[in-house]
C-alpha cells in the first residue's frame, strides 16, 4: 500500500511540474503577443539597435541608457522594431526591454516639475530636455514623473512616452 501512496504521489507532483511548466510558457507567449504598438523601456545597460531581427544583421547603434523610454512598432519571434525618441528605428533582442513605462524630457529649455498637476502648483525643480524618467499616471494635460530621487508633476506636452504609441 505504501508504495502505491508514493507513486499516486509523485504522478500528482509530475502534473503539478507540468501544470506550472506551462503557465510560464503562456505567460511568456501573451507577453510576445501584445498588441503593437505599444511602450517599452531599455531594461538593460547596453542595448544592440540591429538593422534586421538577428544577430546576424549589423549594428546601427548602441544605446547605454536603461530605463530609456521607446515605442515597440512589430513584434518578429524574440525581436522587437522599436523607434526611440529622436525617431530611430532597429531591432532589439525582446528581453532587454521592460513592459515598465517611461517618458524622456522634450522641447526648448528647462521643463518644472511641479508639487501637483498645475501650472499654479509649487515649482519643486527644473530640468534638461534630454532627461528620462518612470512615467506615472496622465491626466489633464500632467504627468506623474520620477527622474532619479526627484517626483512631481510635469506638463504631458514637454514628454515624449505618455500617451497612446
Amino acid at each position: 500500500m505504501p508504495a502505491r501512496l508514493i507513486t499516486r504521489a509523485m504522478k500528482t507532483i509530475r502534473f503539478l511540474a507540468l501544470l506550472l511548466a506551462s503557465l510560464f510558457v503562456m505567460t511568456g507567449l501573451s507577453a510576445q503577443d501584445r498588441e503593437v504598438p505599444y511602450w517599452a523601456t531599455i531594461r538593460a545597460t547596453e542595448l544592440n539597435l540591429r538593422v534586421g531581427p538577428s544577430a546576424d544583421y549589423r549594428i546601427e547603434w548602441v544605446y547605454h541608457r536603461p530605463g530609456l523610454p521607446v515605442k515597440v512598432i512589430r513584434v518578429m519571434e524574440g525581436w522587437r522594431l522599436i523607434e526611440d525618441p529622436d525617431g530611430t528605428r532597429g531591432w532589439v533582442v525582446s528581453r532587454l526591454l521592460s513592459p515598465d513605462r517611461g517618458a524622456i524630457v522634450v522641447g526648448n529649455g528647462l521643463a518644472e516639475i511641479r508639487d501637483e498637476p498645475s501650472s499654479s502648483g509649487n515649482l519643486k525643480w527644473r530640468v534638461e530636455p534630454g532627461a528620462s524618467g518612470s512615467l506615472g499616471a496622465c491626466e489633464e494635460g500632467w504627468c506623474r514623473i520620477a527622474i532619479g530621487e526627484y517626483r512631481g508633476y510635469i506638463e504631458q506636452d514637454r514628454l515624449w512616452g505618455p500617451g497612446e504609441p
